[in-house]
Formats: structure tokens, C-alpha cells, sequence
């Protein structure tokens, strides 16, 4: 038997098959092999198994598509086309989860939650028996 070519088993790969990455492989978009990169180079454990980058790139990716696409929503809440770092604010804020995971991150430019004290509300005007008692006293 030759060992060139595409004979069948074995783990050599032709020489007419192009690479495929890892990102690729997991059908990802976000860089498996960068993450692993970062994971090694940031001494995070002493080894980094071959599954962890694959892992952490589909939930960096999950929570990417998530915000984008609530502050995608805020934005056309917004009639706006293109998302700002209010729009992010405003998403990451409004959703339960998200506000709790990022809830020490300031967000630049992000602004604040539109929010008025109920103390500083103008009363209601015209309930029953409240306005004979609050008509000022004249003497």
C-alpha cells in the first residue's frame, strides 16, 4: 500500500484538502483558536483541554448575539438604524439577567434608566372626598 494520496483511514490529511478552523468546525463565528490563545497565554490553569475555547467561544458568542440583538430592538424602539451605546444601555438594562450579570459594568456613553421617584409625580387631580379636605382653609 502507498502512503501518499487519499487512501481510505488514517489521520494524514491529503495534500489537496484545504484547513478548515476550528470555529469553522463548531460551525461558530466567534475565533476558537484565538480564546485558546488568550486561555493560554493568560495562565488561567496550568494545561487548557481542547474542548474549553470550543466551549467558551459558543457562549461569548450566545451573549454577544443576545444583547445585540435586544439593543437591535431598542434601536428600532428608537427609530434608529444603527445601535449606540444608549441602545446597549437600555437592552442590557431592561432584561432581568442580563442587568443582574452586568450589574457592576458601566457602560460609556450609556447614559441612565429614564426613572422619576413616585413622591415627585403630580397627585391625581379630581379623587372624591380628598378635595373637600384639601381646599385651603380661608379665615
Amino acid at each position: 500500500m502507498s502512503s501518499t494520496g487519499s487512501t481510505k483511514g488514517g489521520r494524514g490529511r491529503t495534500k489537496a484538502s484545504k484547513s478548515v478552523s476550528r470555529s469553522q468546525k463548531a460551525g461558530l463565528q466567534f475565533p476558537v483558536g484565538r480564546i485558546a490563545r488568550f486561555l493560554k497565554a493568560g495562565k488561567y490553569a496550568e494545561r487548557v483541554g481542547g474542548g474549553a475555547p470550543v466551549y467558551l467561544s459558543a457562549v461569548l458568542e450566545y451573549l454577544a448575539a443576545e444583547v445585540l440583538e435586544l439593543a437591535g430592538n431598542a434601536a428600532r424602539d428608537n427609530k434608529k438604524n444603527r445601535i449606540t451605546p444608549r441602545h446597549i444601555q437600555l437592552a442590557v438594562r431592561n432584561d432581568e439577567e442580563l442587568s443582574k450579570l452586568l450589574g457592576a459594568v458601566t457602560i460609556a456613553n450609556g447614559g441612565v434608566m429614564p426613572n422619576i421617584h413616585q413622591n415627585l409625580l403630580p397627585k391625581k387631580a379630581g379623587t372624591g372626598k380628598g378635595d373637600i379636605n384639601s381646599a385651603s382653609q380661608e379665615f
